[in-house]
């Protein structure tokens, strides 16, 4: 078999496949309808979010998520697990998570037609046939859940799984690069313009992100707060080799199969941005 990661058009489509889908799965991290359900279920509403996306897991405790979600304060992850679990179950979440998303779905793809949803849902589902769990712990627990039988929610669910294959592997290529949690954060906020977003979130505290930027200029990719020319390349670097990483499923489908996916996917991406619902840098975000 040729070395598909070499195949530059398959690499370009495949991201942005992978691009127009995670901006459909992400609506079920900042939708209201989603954190609302969470705390139904007596979550608290920042902390929800550790419970959602661990939940595949089963009832862990903060190791697995400060392991597997990498750049996320670990303080963080003590604070919201194991105490989700005695306020409503893994399967609750799980549950809540799918049932909410689908009403946010409804709202922002209704109308999308549903031959159109249904080639785009086979074409996806035949990339996900084609990844694999080999050290993909996240994609790995995500692939053991059932998948919906609402097109639009097996849609996102389908979208989850690319982002947690693909995310996975990001987190080798930033180990690899000698990169801690923190200073992953700093390069990817200067490259994609949402440090506030970032240090509003991720918990690291002031003095932390600081010490973070200050190794990263010893290293010659920061300079003035702004990422250096060096800084820019090697980032980009980090990308392609991410790209390279998430390609086993979208070889499974094939240049045109893939090509179909970011034509399909493409005015579905739009429409998510046009919600209202996602934070305003993700529209204009540096890839």
């Amino acid at each position: 078999m040729a070395d598909l990661t070499d195949d530059v058009e398959l690499v370009r489509a495949s991201r942005q496949a992978w691009g127009a889908l995670e901006t459909v799965h992400v609506l079920s991290y900042f939708a209201e309808e989603v954190t609302a359900a969470f705390v139904a279920l007596g979550l608290r509403p920042r902390l929800s979010y550790f419970a959602a996306r661990s939940a595949a897991f089963g009832a862990v405790g903060p190791e697995v998520p400060t392991a597997t979600f990498y750049v996320f304060a670990p303080w963080l992850h003590a604070k919201a697990l194991p105490s989700s679990w005695s306020a409503a179950s893994p399967e609750q979440v799980q549950q809540a998570r799918r049932d909410s998303i689908g009403v946010v779905l409804g709202r922002v793809l209704g109308d999308v037609p549903e031959a159109e949803l249904g080639e785009l849902l086979a074409l996806v589902r035949t990339a996900c046939e084609g990844l694999t769990p080999q050290g993909r712990p996240l994609y790995a627990a995500h692939s053991a859940l059932a998948w919906p039988d609402d097109p639009r929610v097996a849609l996102w669910h389908a979208a989850g799984l690319v982002r947690e294959h693909r995310g996975d592997g990001h987190i080798a290529v930033l180990l690899a690069a000698g990169l801690d949690p923190v200073e992953s954060l700093v390069l990817n906020g200067l490259f994609a313009r949402n440090t506030g977003f970032l240090k509003a979130t991720r918990g690291w505290t002031d003095e932390e992100w600081a010490a973070g930027e200050e190794r990263l200029v010893e290293r010659g990719l920061v300079a003035d707060g702004a990422l250096a020319e060096e800084g820019v390349a090697f980032r980009k670097g980090l990308e392609r080799d991410t790209d390279r990483l998430a390609l086993e499923g979208w070889a499974h489908l094939g240049l045109e199969g893939t090509r179909r996916v970011v034509e399909l996917a493409t005015p579905l991406r739009q429409r998510a941005l046009d919600s209202g619902i996602l934070p305003g840098w993700t529209s204009s975000r540096r890839t």
